[in-house]
């Protein structure tokens, strides 16, 4: 399943359908160097992890979900499960992203 891009109105939505499943969201930008670096592996972890919600939110498209989450530099990863926030990761990095999965799916 492909990740899924989340526009304002279906951000607390997507949480509430996920239920128990862990939630990963992509915060990235077009003009971000590491998040097109990253982009690839992400799109593979939503292949090897079915049982898990990849989701993206570009900041410039959805500056409110960008404010609420408190989002200051591209890319951050969080990690969702019933609707609370378990996990947060600044960075491109590959090894730290699967390991946050990993741990919390």
């Amino acid at each position: 399943q492909p990740s899924r891009h989340l526009k304002v109105n279906e951000f607390n939505c997507a949480l509430k359908e996920a239920g128990d499943k862990l939630v990963v969201i992509d915060f990235h930008a077009s003009w971000c160097g590491p998040c097109k670096a990253i982009a690839p592996f992400y799109q593979e972890l939503s292949e090897q992890y079915t049982n898990v919600i990849f989701c993206k939110v570009d900041v410039d498209d959805a500056e409110e979900i960008t404010e609420t989450c408190v989002i200051t530099s591209m890319p951050t990863f969080l990690f969702f499960k019933n609707e609370v926030k378990v996990s947060q990761l600044t960075g491109a990095n590959n090894e730290k992203l699967k390991a946050l999965i990993e741990q919390h799916q």
